[in-house]
């Protein structure tokens, strides 16, 4: 068992990953499970039980359902994320954008993570409850100075705006309840692999424990902001 990373967690605390079945959400659900102080670690994607299909709002709904009866969550970690597909890249330039790809791209970063945050934020433990949505860097507006990757870029901001609203809506009815966007910084994960992932990116597991480090420090006075996996915070 690993030394209490979660140590701002209660005892037998319960967590929920969603988009466990990629490499950073598979390696946070391994990480908790480690966690002496963790009493469940629930995970959530397209081949779980029950299923959580971004594509399927109705099913979005029914999991969280089902959760609920498995609640209250003090942790709630989205690890979704899409930045290519085998039918698509990055685009490098305006010539290069159309519809389909955006609309895929923003299912996943910004329509999916929306209705995440309409179902499973009353899911939220009222004394202790943290939901950290992963975004990006390539998402703030004020630091984008290579242009490029416009769907992702604008997928990842309006994920960012949704965060920051739905954070002072939270604020008013479930005072304790942190929500925050997070960083992860390059991974070497299938998502990062054509662009250099697998030389510069981190292991998932040395990823996963830096930003749960960043989990367990994070207050309510810092919901709707947005940080990286070392704590900083990012301009929007």
């Amino acid at each position: 068992m690993h030394d209490t990373i979660l140590s701002s967690f209660p005892q037998d605390f319960k967590a929920l990953v969603i988009g466990a079945s990629g490499g950073i959400g598979a390696a946070f659900v391994e990480l908790l499970r480690e966690q002496n102080n963790c009493a469940m670690v629930e995970c959530l994607h397209r081949q779980s039980q029950p299923a959580l299909d971004f594509a399927d709002e109705d099913g979005i709904a029914e999991a969280a359902t089902v959760m609920r009866e498995r609640g209250p969550f003090h942790l709630i970690i989205n690890a979704t994320g899409l930045l290519h597909t085998g039918d698509f890249m990055p685009e490098k330039k305006l010539a290069d954008l159309q519809y389909v790809q955006m609309q895929a791209t923003f299912l996943v970063n910004t329509f999916g993570p929306a209705m995440l945050l309409r179902y499973f934020t009353p899911l939220l433990d009222r004394q202790r409850g943290v939901m950290a949505m992963l975004s990006a860097k390539v998402g703030s507006i004020e630091d984008n100075r290579l242009g490029g990757w416009y769907s992702y870029r604008a997928s990842k901001a309006a994920l960012n705006m949704l965060v920051k609203t739905a954070a002072i809506e939270l604020k008013r009815n479930q005072p304790n309840a942190v929500l925050f966007a997070m960083h992860p910084g390059t991974v070497n994960t299938a998502l990062s692999q054509p662009f250099r992932g697998a030389s510069i990116g981190r292991p998932v597991s040395q990823a996963a424990s830096e930003m749960l480090a960043v989990i367990n420090s994070i207050q309510p006075a810092q919901s709707g902001e947005f940080y990286t996996y070392a704590g900083e915070a990012l301009p929007w």
